[in-house]
């Protein structure tokens, strides 16, 4: 603890006595100070002893006193010394009387207690405060480092916790609640996670103080990792502001579990390598070896029938416009805490579907095989897991965000992700599963979806494919010729092709949808296959001109 004036006044070599203010010995002593100035206030910080004899001062006049005294509480000092037997042979009672006004600790000195004694004293006491607290650091981080090395961040978070009298929790890049000690402050850990959101988009090493009614305590909230954005956050919630030797467990906490997080970010390198292999043995086709090099790694996912994902990003300059809509609906709107904004990884859509995905594997404790590949991300995983699930909330996040953008005029002409999304697959089928996404990424991408099932091709309608400009551009090359002879007012030979496709040749039932004889449907028939140069008798042929007609309807 800091000297106090009470601790003053105990010291048996200084024989001060309080003549005012008892009551308030309790405060620290910053440092004591010499001054005669009528006014020393200029050249007071707070916190300080303030010793005088009064040799400048009309210690006799109670108006002059009372200024006096006014201006040193305004100022902070916590005390005042005054010397008998120089000026004075005894505090005059104005100032006395001014000082119990005020409450402000008045201490007599003797005239044998030179200042010089007492600043010695206040002096020696700060030191001696000082170095139990960086001792008491180094015991904090001695323990600190050995629970880390025993028991990992669980063990660290407990540590700490007792280290600063409260509570600690540990937040993964996601925002996301890691861990926490004890384990009765989760309820007030998950409430900030807003706070460790906006924490993460400021550049790192960041910190932040918040409190009141909503967190019961004082919370410092404060960035974990030494690259451009955050690995993840620690929390630490006290009663009151920290202490020296509290403050030095703080910091040996975050520097441990920046060790922690930048190991963790070299092992997580090599394991993408693992993937990457694991992955090109599998479309090449080889899932006996793909499953030898996978190993306790990935061995769990080849398991069970897993899912393709891939996704790609547009133009970084769409990416940042949509991002920051997707900003304003979060702050709007915030989106679930499995999925965090786009924003959260400097506007790259990929980065934060890898870090959705892979904090909902961590969370859930399934594997996740996340592999980076250039413009875009293959992700393989278990099909009915939280991290496909966690990939459909994010996309759905950004789908919103784009309406959002859209309807506020803010939309880029791309949109900054596309994601497709394969059938349910074994390590054998893993080529086709990843054709399949792609495939659905193609049709994602074409229908201005965010994401899109290779499942949802399957059961729909092969129509909305039509809606492509080389499609439109053959059907509009084939039916020319037809519209320009309707044109010229000598039939109506693209409405009579389009009723005798829909009844599949049926030349009554045409005729009767048309309202001509069937002789004149026939006669019509046979002008379109002159006009075309092709025979309505081939299957191939009908098809294209019924998809041609299905495409330029649209028109």
């Amino acid at each position: 603890m800091p000297p106090t004036l009470a601790s003053l006044v105990h010291h048996s070599a200084l024989k001060l006595t309080v003549r005012a203010g008892g009551d308030r010995l309790d405060v620290p002593v910053r440092w004591a100070h010499v001054s005669e100035l009528a006014d020393p206030v200029p050249y007071m910080e707070g916190g300080e002893l303030l010793l005088i004899t009064a040799l400048k001062l009309d210690a006799e006049d109670p108006k002059a006193m009372r200024r006096y005294v006014k201006r040193l509480v305004a100022a902070g000092v916590v005390g005042l010394g005054f010397a008998v037997g120089v000026n004075y042979e005894e505090i005059p009672e104005a100032l006395v009387a001014a000082a119990e006004e005020e409450g402000l600790p008045l201490l007599e000195v003797p005239r044998r207690t030179p200042f010089l004694a007492i600043s010695k004293a206040v002096s020696a006491a700060i030191a001696a405060d000082q170095y139990r607290a960086v001792t008491a650091g180094f015991a904090a981080q001695r323990e600190l480092t050995r629970q880390a090395l025993n028991s990992g961040p669980e063990g660290l978070l407990t540590a700490l916790a007792a280290q600063v009298d409260g509570w600690a929790a540990l937040y993964d890049a996601s925002g996301a609640v890691v861990a926490t000690a004890p384990e009765w402050a989760v309820r007030r850990a998950a409430r900030l996670t807003a706070d460790v959101e906006r924490l993460r988009d400021r550049p790192a090493p960041a910190s932040a103080v918040v409190g009141g009614p909503e967190t019961e305590d004082r919370v410092e909230l404060h960035s974990i990792g030494t690259g451009r954005r955050p690995r993840a956050a620690l929390a630490v919630g006290t009663a009151a502001a920290l202490g020296t030797a509290e403050r030095y467990a703080v910091h040996s906490a975050i520097a441990l579990l920046t060790l922690t997080t930048e190991r963790s970010r070299s092992l997580h390198a090599a394991e993408q390598r693992i993937g990457a292999a694991v992955l090109r043995m599998l479309l090449a086709g080889q899932p006996d070896h793909a499953r030898a090099v996978a190993g306790d790694l990935y061995g769990s996912l080849l398991d069970a029938p897993f899912r393709v994902i891939v996704a790609e990003s547009a133009s970084a300059s769409a990416a940042r416009a949509h991002a920051d809509a997707h900003a304003r609906v979060q702050a709007a709107k915030p989106a679930p805490a499995a999925v965090p904004a786009a924003v959260g990884t400097g506007g790259d859509p990929l980065a934060g579907l890898a870090e959705v995905v892979e904090a909902a594997a961590a969370r859930s404790g399934e594997a996740v095989l996340v592999v980076p590949d250039g413009a875009r991300l293959v992700v393989l995983a278990g099909d009915g897991g939280t991290s496909v699930s966690a990939c459909a909330e994010y996309a759905g996040a950004l789908e919103a965000a784009r309406a959002a953008a859209v309807s506020e005029q803010t939309a880029g002409e791309e949109d900054e992700l596309v994601v497709g999304l394969s059938a349910p697959a074994g390590p054998i089928a893993a080529a086709a599963a990843f054709k399949q996404a792609e495939q659905a990424l193609s049709v994602a991408r074409r229908r201005g979806r965010v994401l899109v099932e290779h499942e949802q091709l399957a059961s729909g309608s092969v129509l909305p494919l039509l809606a492509d400009d080389a499609v439109r551009a053959f059907a509009d090359g084939l039916l020319r010729a037809l519209y320009e002879h309707d044109a010229t007012g000598r039939g109506d030979l693209v409405a009579s092709l389009r009723a005798w496709l829909s009844r599949h040749g049926q030349w009554d039932a045409a005729a009767a949808d048309l309202g001509v004889h069937r002789h004149t449907l026939r006669y019509r028939m046979r002008r379109v296959e002159e006009i075309l140069g092709r025979s309505l008798d081939d299957p191939d042929v009908r098809m294209e001109l019924w998809l041609a007609l299905k495409a330029t309807a649209t028109d």
